[in-house]
C-alpha cells in the first residue's frame, strides 16, 4: 500500500488521530512531544521509564493504550538510544522501526513527532524527507505472484501526518516522488524472470510514459541495434529465446541544456551463459536487472518532481542464456564503438551490454553519463551490503555523487579507476578482454567500461551489494534511486 504523507501542526496530546508517534532517549530524557503526553497523563511515560518497561535503547518500541487525559488512544513510544550518539543513520533506522510497529496496529492512520527530534547537521525537509521514505520502505510489501488473499493485519494503514513547521508539504510531496520511484525499482527487481524479461521492462518504461505527459520513450528491437553496430550487447543476447530491448526514456524540462543520461543494466536473468554460474545462489540472479530498474525508477521520480532538467534514460534489457547460439569463451564481438572485445568469460556479460549502451547515450551530447549495474560480484567482496562502489575520473562528478549519497544515506565509496589497471585487460585477439583476472575485479570492470566513455563526463556505480538483501526472502532494496535523485535535484539548484 502506498502511504500518504500530510502535515500538521496539532499538539501531542490533544491530536484525535488513532495513533501518535514520539520518541525518548536512554537517559530517561523525553522528547517534547513525549514530555507534553507525559505531563497531560499525569506522568504515564515516566513512570515506565522508572519501572523499566519502556527503556529508550535505539530501535525499540512501545505500544501505550488509553492513557489518561490524551486523546490519542495510542502512543508508540521510540526508543532514541543515547542522545550523545544521535545522528542521521540512527534517526533514519527509528523511523523505520516506528512504521513497523505502526504496521502491526488496526489503524488506518497515525501522526508522527520524531521530526521534531534534533538531528545535528540535518534541517526540518531532510528529517520529513527520510521519515516519509523510511516508511514507505517498511509499508511496501511484493504481492505479485501471491494467491489473492484477505489483507493481512496492519495493511489497513495508509496515512501518516509529521508535526512540522515551514513548508512542510513541500518535503513530503517530494519524498512521495522518490518513493514511487523506489517501488517502481523495487517491484521489477522482485518480479521473476518468466515475468519481468526485456518485453516486461520495455512495456513498463511505455506505461511511465503513457501516464506522465512529457516523457517520450523508444524501444529499439534487435534488428535496430545491429543496424546500429550493437554486436556486443547482441552478442550477450543470441543464446536466449527472449529478444533483447533497448528502451529510451527522454524528459525534457530544461529546454535546450545538454541532458543527463542515466544507462541501466538489465540482465533479465543471468546464468552466465556457457560459462554457467554455480546452481546455489543463481536464483537471485533475477536480481541482475537492478540496475536498470533503479535508473528507470530515477527517472519516474524526476519526472514525478518535474525536474527542470533534460534527462535520457537508457535501459539495456539482455537475458543472458546457455543454448546452442550462445556466445563462447574466445569469441571476438565488435561493439558499437568499433572496439573489438575478446570474451574470456561469459558471465562477465553485464559491461558487454553496458558498453553498447553507453556508445548509444553519447549520441545525445550528454553533460554526464552515469550508469548503475549490479557488475561485479567483486564489489560485494570489497564493500560488502552497505555501500555502492563508484567509479570516475572525475573528481568534481565524484564528490558531487558522495555527497548525494551521504545526504540521503544511500552512500557509495570511491573505487580507483587508474590507468594502471589496464593493462589487465590486455588481449592477443582483440582491442580488450572482458576480463581482467581474479585481482581488482570490481575496478577493471570499471576500466574496461572507462574505454567506451572517454572524452565523457562518466560515473559508474557498482550496485552488486546494495540492490538486494541477501536470502531466499531477501527483496530488491531500490537502491541508487534516493543517491541519484539527490544528485538530480542538487542540479537544479
Amino acid at each position: 500500500m502506498t502511504i500518504q504523507f500530510s502535515a500538521t501542526d496539532t499538539p501531542s496530546e490533544t491530536t484525535g488521530a488513532p495513533c501518535v508517534v514520539v520518541g525518548v532517549y536512554e537517559e530517561k530524557m523525553l522528547t517534547g512531544a513525549a514530555a507534553r503526553i507525559d505531563e497531560a497523563s499525569g506522568g504515564a511515560i515516566r513512570r515506565l521509564i522508572d519501572s523499566g518497561d519502556v527503556s529508550g535503547k535505539l530501535g525499540t518500541s512501545h505500544v501505550l493504550f488509553a492513557l489518561a487525559g490524551i486523546a490519542a488512544p495510542r502512543v508508540v513510544v521510540v526508543g532514541l538510544g543515547e542522545q550523545k550518539k544521535f545522528d542521521g543513520a540512527r534517526y533514519a533506522r527509528v523511523a523505520s522501526e516506528a512504521a513497523r510497529t505502526l504496521k502491526t496496529l488496526p489503524i488506518v492512520s497515525a501522526v508522527s513527532y520524531l521530526a521534531e527530534v534534533d538531528v545535528p547537521g540535518r534541517d526540518m525537509a531532510w528529517k520529513l524527507r527520510v521519515a516519509a521514505l523510511a516508511t514507505d520502505y517498511v509499508a511496501y510489501r511484493y504481492t505479485a505472484t501471491f494467491k489473492p488473499k484477505e489483507k493481512p493485519k496492519g495493511d489497513s494503514f495508509g496515512a501518516l501526518a509529521f508535526a512540522a513547521n515551514g513548508d512542510a508539504q513541500a518535503a513530503l510531496d517530494a519524498a512521495a516522488a522518490i518513493a514511487a520511484g523506489v517501488r517502481c525499482a523495487r517491484e521489477l527487481g522482485n518480479l521473476p524472470p518468466n515475468i519481468c524479461n526485456p518485453a516486461y521492462i520495455a512495456s513498463e518504461a511505455v506505461k511511465i510514459a503513457e501516464q506522465h505527459p512529457g516523457v517520450v520513450v523508444e524501444v529499439l528491437e534487435r534488428e535496430q541495434m545491429r543496424e546500429l553496430g550493437m554486436g556486443s550487447l547482441l552478442g550477450v543476447a543470441q543464446g536466449s529465446a527472449n529478444p533483447p530491448k533497448l528502451v529510451v526514456l527522454r524528459w525534457n524540462g530544461g529546454g535546450d541544456a545538454r541532458p543527463f543520461a542515466l544507462v541501466g543494466k538489465g540482465i533479465t536473468f543471468d546464468t552466465g551463459g556457457i560459462s554457467l554460474k554455480p546452481g546455489p545462489g543463481m536464483e537471485e540472479m533475477k536480481f541482475d536487472m537492478c540496475g536498470a530498474a533503479g535508473m528507470l525508477g530515477t527517472f519516474l521520480a524526476a519526472v514525478k518532481l518535474k525536474l527542470p532538467l533534460n534527462i535520457v534514460c537508457i535501459l539495456a534489457a539482455v537475458e543472458n542464456m546457455p543454448d546452442g547460439n550462445a556466445y563462447r569463451p574466445s569469441d571476438v564481438l565488435t561493439s558499437m564503438s568499433g572496439l573489438t572485445i575478446e570474451v574470456l568469460n561469459t558471465d562477465a556479460e553485464g559491461r558487454l551490454i553496458l558498453c553498447d549502451a553507453l556508445t548509444y547515450a553519447q549520441k545525445f551530447q550528454p553533460q554526464v553519463i552515469i550508469d548503475a549495474a549490479t557488475l561485479t560480484g567483486a564489489c560485494v567482496i570489497a564493500l560488502g551490503k552497505h555501500a555502492s562502489g563508484l567509479m570516475t575520473k572525475d573528481d568534481e562528478l565524484a564528490a558531487q555523487l558522495l555527497d548525494a549519497g551521504n545526504a540521503t544515506l544511500d552512500r557509495a565509496w570511491r573505487l580507483p579507476l587508474w590507468d594502471d589497471y589496464q593493462s589487465q585487460l590486455d588481449s592477443g585477439f582483440a582491442d580488450v578482454a572482458n576480463i581482467g583476472g581474479k585481482n581488482a575485479g570490481a575496478i577493471t570492470a570499471g576500466c574496461f567500461l572507462a574505454r567506451f566513455t572517454e572524452g565523457q563526463r562518466w560515473a559508474h556505480l557498482d550496485i552488486a551489494g546494495t540492490a538486494w538483501d541477501e536470502g531466499r526472502k531477501g527483496l530488491a532494496t531500490g537502491r541508487p534511486v534516493p543517491l541519484l535523485v539527490q544528485y538530480l535535484v542538487d542540479r537544479c539548484a
